[in-house]
């Protein structure tokens, strides 16, 4: 389950320009070993897909040193609110996924987090 509110003690402001609004989408990824080069290429053309979508502020994708074929996508988002209606619910999603999808090995593994209040 999602939450698409944070508890009151790592609630923030919410701005484009404030860190502590943004919400932080971690998407553990597996790949089908020896896709890994296929899948890099393939995350090349779907980036501008997720980057261009409103309230998306950055996105990052790693690889492992110690597990090549596992990938973690960094998103950060407005809200988790940004992520769900102005991406996942629409045919950028469709489009991101079937550029990137095909090289999955199992459905990957999706959280939101928020930054810890200061003080």
């Amino acid at each position: 389950m999602i939450a698409t509110t944070a508890p009151p003690s790592i609630a923030g402001p919410v701005g484009r320009d404030s860190l502590a609004g943004m919400v932080l989408e971690v998407a553990l990824i597996d790949v089908v070993p020896g896709q890994e080069d296929e899948f890099a290429a393939a995350y090349g053309k779907a980036r501008e897909v997720l980057a261009g979508t409103e309230g998306c502020r950055s996105v990052r994708m790693t690889r492992g040193i110690e597990s090549p074929s596992r990938f973690v996508l960094l998103v950060e988002w407005d809200s988790v609110e940004a992520h769900l209606d102005n991406f996942r619910a629409t045919d950028r999603f469709t489009t991101w996924r079937g550029l990137i999808g095909p090289h999955f090995d199992g459905a990957p593994r999706v959280e939101h987090f928020v930054d810890l209040a200061n003080g």
